[in-house]
């Protein structure tokens, strides 16, 4: 029984914080749990969100991007030069996702071939494309988008466009990690890399595959963005990657690999939405609220890492003779 009950509370105990979190958020501001709020909250974590399913796919195989804020700052302003010239909503936002598979195409060479860790490779990248993005712009905005907002600002049967998009992303990301054998190939490499390239999964065709997905994600999230803000900003989203790698930790997503599913990213996005919005909603100062962020995510590393090493002992006491 004992056992049992601590695998259910390991296996959900994100959603018992989610739901704990959002009763305390209630208790502390009967405005929270009106739908327009909620409507909002969920608009305002889209981006950051859709992001965070591609940190998830490649931080379970071993991997991460800190590059994600950059190319989509890249992405978006392309589109948006796109639109402006061009007047064609679906051409603008195939630009954005080709740049966004393209960064990350290079990402996945960099790792690949030449075997630089995940975190200088994109770190370079993160340089590199925010550089790209303010030498093409020259440093200026773009105004006067026009339709363009459709894709941020946008509803759909009265709900916002931005929200159909996660809907959209949670749901395949669910169905690739659940379902094919990519998403069990992912958790081998994040699990045992060794092992997995002995089994004869092809672990650098696997690990090209999930920068191009993330690339996708990337991509789609820079025209939300851009879209949302009413303009290409060369300077946007400016830690949008610290944002995405917090929703999939926080989800119980591994930085040491193997680990990690859509819906508890989801959830991790959501804790960290109600916990900005209610910081917001009782005063709580800004400067603040930026250490308590900081202070999630070294909780939920933590736990993580206590969890593990709790679990690695648990196996060696077992196979230890009686």
């Amino acid at each position: 029984m004992g056992k049992t009950r601590s695998s259910f509370i390991s296996k959900y105990s994100i959603y018992l914080v989610l739901v704990a979190l959002f009763l305390v958020s209630w208790i502390a501001n009967e405005n929270f749990v009106t739908a327009e709020n909620l409507r909002n909250i969920s608009t305002q974590i889209a981006v950051g969100t859709i992001l965070a399913f591609g940190q998830t796919i490649l931080i379970i195989s071993g991997m991460l991007d800190l590059s994600s804020g950059s190319v989509l700052a890249l992405a978006g302003v392309l589109s948006v030069s796109t639109y402006v010239s061009t007047g064609s909503l679906l051409f603008s936002f195939i630009v954005a996702i080709v740049i966004g598979v393209i960064c990350n195409i290079i990402n996945g060479i960099v790792i690949t071939k030449f075997k630089v860790p995940p975190f200088i490779a994109t770190l370079s990248m993160q340089t590199m494309a925010r550089g790209a993005a303010l030498l093409y712009t020259k440093g200026q905005n773009i105004y006067q988008i026009g339709d363009y907002i459709i894709f941020g600002q946008g509803r759909i049967l009265g709900v916002p466009t931005p929200v159909i998009f996660l809907i959209i992303t949670l749901i395949v990301t669910w169905y690739l990690l659940k379902y094919t054998v990519f998403g069990r190939s992912i958790y081998a490499i994040g699990g045992n890399e060794e092992a997995a390239n002995a089994s004869g999964i092809n672990v650098d065709k696997i690990k090209m595959k999930a920068f191009i997905i993330n690339g996708i994600l990337v991509g789609i999230s820079g025209v939300l963005f851009m879209s949302r803000v009413n303009g290409g900003m060369p300077n946007g989203a400016i830690g949008y990657e610290s944002k995405a790698l917090a929703s999939a930790v926080i989800g119980g997503t591994s930085f040491t690999g193997g680990v990690g599913t859509a819906f508890g990213t989801l959830a991790g996005a959501f804790i960290v939405g109600f916990l900005d919005n209610i910081m917001v909603m009782v005063g709580v100062d800004s400067y603040l609220q930026q250490v308590v962020r900081g202070a999630i995510i070294a909780l939920a590393v933590s736990y993580d890492i206590w969890a593990k090493s709790r679990e690695t002992k648990g196996k060696i006491s077992s196979a230890e003779p009686k």
